[in-house]
């Protein structure tokens, strides 16, 4: 039987990336997004490759639409095996005291309360059957803070150590758990941290060559499938000339 993989923040970036790369590999693929037109274009691609999948609409942040969405999944996608919480982004990159109350809000919502919320309603069953993984796509950014990154960097610091503190409390069965920290990726983060404004986005990447999702979903489907004794607990993945979340070499 086919291993069920669930992703959140599934239609762009690393989580469309991570939808195709375990698609590809053989699982069934469970794609979660809040926005029906992408999930609708998502699901046609997916079609045309012959990837056995669902969508599936709900906003992590919203715990009760979550709750609802999941609870309709018919009977035979609920058993979820792998877990690829992804559902994140990074607003403003302004000094703190001059931040965002509203870009604040959304990046707490989102990258905290939202992985939380999926992991509670997802992950009593892995336990409860005594297997199952669960992967969190975190941040160099939560390793330390660089300029202008504070409450992003906070969240994603926040995503660590929630999954420390899963992979703990779950030692007693076979869940696994894993964190993986990209560095640069050039995906459509920074045009949505910046909120639109292209020419700003593209200077992120001037100069180096990026990872790419595809590069981070290669680590989530080289998790998963380890040996089922290894843990892949934690995995930084930078561009070869990033040397750390605030150290990066342009040429």
């Amino acid at each position: 039987m086919k291993k069920t993989v669930l992703i959140s923040g599934a239609t762009s970036g690393i989580g469309r990336s991570c939808v195709l790369k375990f698609g590809r590999a053989g699982y069934r693929v469970i794609a979660n997004g809040r926005d029906a037109d992408r999930l609708s274009s998502l699901s046609n691609e997916l079609k045309d490759e012959g990837i056995e999948h669902i969508t599936m609409l709900a906003d992590v942040r919203h715990r009760d639409e979550l709750k609802e969405a999941l609870d309709a999944l018919p009977e035979e996608w609920k058993r979820v095996d792998v877990l690829v919480n992804n559902a994140g982004l990074a607003l403003g990159l302004e000094p703190e005291y001059q931040g965002s109350f509203e870009d604040w809000d959304i990046m707490v919502d989102t990258n905290i309360k939202g992985l939380l919320n999926m992991t509670r309603f997802v992950v009593p069953d892995m336990v409860a059957r005594g297997e199952g993984h669960v992967i969190n796509i975190g941040s160099v950014a939560g390793d330390a803070a660089y300029a202008g990154g504070n409450v992003y960097c906070a969240t994603k610091a926040a995503v660590k150590t929630i999954t420390d503190g899963l992979r703990i409390d779950v030692a007693d069965t076979a869940v696994r758990v894993t964190n993986i920290k990209p560095g640069l990726v050039e995906t459509n983060f920074s045009r949505v941290r910046f909120h639109g404004d292209n020419e700003r986005a593209d200077n992120v990447y001037k100069g180096i060559k990026p990872l790419t999702g595809d590069d981070i979903a290669d680590v989530a489907v080289y998790a998963a499938q380890a040996p089922a004794h290894v843990q892949i607990a934690e995995v930084l993945v930078l561009a070869t000339h990033q040397g750390s979340g605030s150290v990066i070499v342009r040429k």
